[in-house]
């Protein structure tokens, strides 16, 4: 069963977000034999993964990058959905970090990266805005030699 991992932006816009789903489920409906999805499960597009894997049939694994990940990093209208979702994960992996810092996020994108065997990106192709962002886990991944799908539909905009 092929594992696949997600990296993306936070920040998608309401309409951006439709597409950005409608995409990320075409992807996964090549995997209706199964898959295992692995994710951070941050609000966006790690979290519109989820959604697409358990909808393609598959089941996902979550990491978290440090011990206050729920705490720093869930917003208050995100809350509800990060639980839901996390409640249905197949398996949660704590990073070794304490804080949320930029090398938790890296961390844990280089775990991801280490038990994947191709990753989808949601990313518009700019820089990562921070270490540790989507830029900086697409770069690791190709110099890895792992497959990446770059997903940003047209029409598609951060907030």
């Amino acid at each position: 069963m092929p594992r696949i991992g997600i990296t993306g932006h936070l920040n998608l816009t309401a309409d951006g977000a439709a597409l950005v789903q409608a995409a990320l489920a075409a992807e996964l409906s090549q995997y209706r034999g199964g898959i295992v999805g692995v994710t951070c499960l941050a609000r966006g597009a790690d979290q519109l993964f989820a959604r697409a894997v358990l909808d393609a049939g598959g089941t996902f694994e979550v990491v978290l990058p440090a011990a206050d990940y729920r705490e720093h990093e869930v917003r208050a209208n995100n809350a509800a959905q990060f639980d839901e979702l996390i409640g249905k994960a197949s398996k949660v992996h704590t990073m070794p970090f304490e804080k949320s810092t930029p090398d938790a996020y890296l961390g844990a994108g280089e775990h991801v990266l280490g038990i994947v065997d191709e990753l989808i990106a949601v990313w518009d192709g700019q820089p990562a805005a921070g270490r540790g962002g989507t830029g900086d886990v697409v770069r690791v991944a190709r110099e890895r030699g792992i497959p990446v799908t770059v997903v940003w539909p047209d029409g598609t905009s951060r907030g």
